[in-house]
């Protein structure tokens, strides 16, 4: 993992509301946590650093990458999980959905074919590659739209609320697939407090503004202490 994710004096307007009020930090660390209530501008955080959401002021560098004159770039760096899996299964089948990730690249077919199968026998998925992916339970779209993401090898991994309509047991099988050691780095933005505790650092946003930073444990505790007041 080379490079930093930078943010300096990043505001973001959303209309008639200010949704990151000059924010500036330095993420270093494999695996970061971004925590905060609902409207606290941790989504909007993610999605700037991802390219889906230009700063109204400031500068952005994501491994040495703007995102947003460097558009095609950060695609090749950057893997994105979203609460819905639905929004990012598009074929029809689980194998090619997972092939379709790959369709930028121009590989050579066998060589596809060896990375969707080794990337379904990752998730788990082997036995319903040729299932249709609609069908599949929430927290098989889940893996699935991991698996869509991973399949590409990004640098950075940026997880927006993955776990939030999934059950117990589906919500360990995808955070543990996300924090496994990898050379990739994560940015995980999630409401699940002992998930947030497991990684190496965490931000913590309160109306657009990072009100917290630091070792996961602390910022937790910031975070659960403000919402006693």
């Amino acid at each position: 993992m080379t490079g930093s994710i930078v943010f300096s004096d990043v505001s973001v307007q959303l209309g008639d509301r200010l949704a990151l009020d000059a924010v500036s930090l330095v993420l270093d660390a494999p695996r970061t946590a971004v925590i905060g209530a609902n409207g606290s501008g941790k989504s909007t955080f993610a999605r700037v650093l991802g390219g889906l959401v230009a700063p109204s002021s400031g500068t952005v560098s994501v491994l040495g990458v703007d995102p947003q004159r460097q558009a095609s770039a950060l695609r090749r760096l950057v893997g994105f999980v979203f609460s819905n899996p639905d929004a990012q299964i598009i074929m029809p089948t689980v194998a090619e959905d997972a092939a379709f990730s790959l369709r930028s690249e121009k590989l050579p077919r066998a060589v596809v074919a060896e990375r969707v199968r080794q990337a379904l026998d990752e998730f788990g998925l082997t036995d319903l590659a040729d299932r249709a992916a609609h069908d599949l339970s929430g927290g098989q779209k889940q893996l699935l739209a991991l698996c869509g993401a991973v399949i590409r090898r990004p640098e950075l991994m940026i997880a927006d609320e993955p776990t939030a309509y999934l059950d117990a047991r589906n919500s360990r099988q995808i955070a543990e697939h996300l924090l496994a050691p990898t050379d990739r780095r994560l940015v995980l933005v999630t409401h699940d407090l002992a998930l947030a505790q497991r990684c190496d650092v965490a931000v913590l946003f309160e109306d657009g503004r990072m009100t917290g930073f630091g070792d996961p444990a602390d910022v937790v505790s910031q975070y659960e202490a403000s919402l006693s007041c």
